[in-house]
């Protein structure tokens, strides 16, 4: 007669038994900790070494382990493997904290032509200037041993994330005068009467508008053979184009201009347009960035044969465009019309670019400063 089979208690209580399934989802988990916590799942439904080991694809022993290192250790405990006999590390602390000192400066400062470490770089210089260095214990260090220290001290000397310094002294002032105008405009906005005697534009201008032409047809979409179109990746570009755009903050309409550049003359033709789109007698406010041609001796010979008080320009801070609300629309305009676009020549380009604009006009968008201007001022 066979003896009865022993089941094993193990009591998973709630949040364990969340952490659990998560694990035993995981994709980025140890492989080992993803198995045994599908084991312990898999036994905590059906309590059965040899069912649990057949369904998962391992033996019964190794079922059998898992379990009694989860009534000696607990359920979490059991996920990770037992300290093992061996050798005491050798490597010191100061020779680990040799290793990420080099791996903070950059290999051209020690002679080497690279810009950034790779780890079998970094694993050859430190063998080989170990001694020296006096930390013998690194003569032999392996590329693997290398990543494991520098994962421990989060460091990534291989990788470069970009941020943008400030480099204009007066950054917080210009930017409180830019805020200053969008309070301004929803003050103006919320309050019922008579049309304001001002017109406030957000302007910029988006250079290098590509009019790319295709070398073949595209292809339609066709049920069971591609779902999208089919493009031929070569492709023809018959020059670019620079867009020149400002959204009047209270009316939400669009002023814009295409042209081949966008020089002081361009701009100035576009200041032209906006003086005669408004009564003579409205003062006429701009929001723009420091490009040479907004502050050339042309432009600034046009604006002083113009009204006094016709026009104003108010300047976001060097490297502070995000300010600028036109960037926005710049940014719709982007994934909706000119991302994969195709056009013959530049003359369809200009006429599509400019029908994008006159829909737009016709059911205007309202852009708003959305974040509060107290906290970012």
């Amino acid at each position: 007669m066979a003896a009865p089979r022993q089941v094993i208690e193990i009591s998973i209580e709630g949040t364990d038994l969340i952490e659990l399934e998560a694990i035993a989802r995981s994709r980025t988990e140890w492989a080992c900790r993803v198995q045994r916590a599908r084991i312990l799942l898999a036994y905590r439904a059906n309590p059965s070494t040899y069912a649990v080991g057949e369904a998962i694809g391992v033996t019964h022993q190794t079922v059998q382990r898992c379990l009694d290192r989860a009534v000696r250790f607990g359920v979490m405990a059991a996920l990770d493997d037992s300290p093992r006999p061996g050798k005491e590390p050798t490597i010191t602390d100061g020779a680990r904290a040799w290793v990420v000192s080099l791996a903070c400066q950059k290999p051209k400062e020690v002679g080497y032509p690279h810009e950034l470490w790779t780890t079998r770089l970094l694993a050859r210089h430190v063998r080989e200037n170990a001694e020296t260095a006096g930390h013998p214990c690194l003569t032999r260090l392996a590329q693997g041993t290398v990543c494991k220290i520098l994962d421990r001290h989060e460091v990534q000397p291989h990788k470069v994330r970009y941020y943008l310094e400030r480099r204009d002294e007066a950054f917080e002032q210009k930017m409180a005068e830019v805020l200053c105008v969008y309070r301004e405009v929803a003050v103006l906005r919320a309050s019922e009467g008579a049309q304001p005697n001002v017109a406030i534009i957000s302007y910029d201008e988006k250079p290098g508008i590509r009019a790319i032409a295709s070398t073949a047809p595209d292809l339609r979409p066709q049920p069971g053979s591609h779902a999208g179109w089919a493009r031929d990746h070569e492709y023809k570009c018959h020059g670019t184009l620079s867009l020149l755009a400002g959204i009047d903050l209270l009316t939400s309409k669009i002023h814009a201009c295409v042209e081949n550049r966008h020089r002081s003359r361009e701009f100035i033709g576009f200041l032209k347009k906006l003086d005669a789109a408004y009564p003579t007698d409205t003062a006429i406010r701009l929001i723009l960035d420091n490009h040479s041609a907004h502050i050339s001796k042309e432009t600034k010979t046009w604006l002083a044969a113009q009204p006094e008080g016709r026009f104003t320009f108010v300047f976001t801070p060097k490297h502070g465009s995000w300010l600028n609300l036109v960037e926005g629309f710049f940014s719709k305009m982007a994934r909706s019309l000119l991302r994969r676009i195709r056009v013959k020549s530049k003359d369809e380009l200009k006429a599509r670019i400019l029908a994008y604009l006159d829909d737009l006009n016709r059911e205007p968008v309202i852009h708003t400063w959305t974040y509060k201007i107290d906290t970012v001022a």
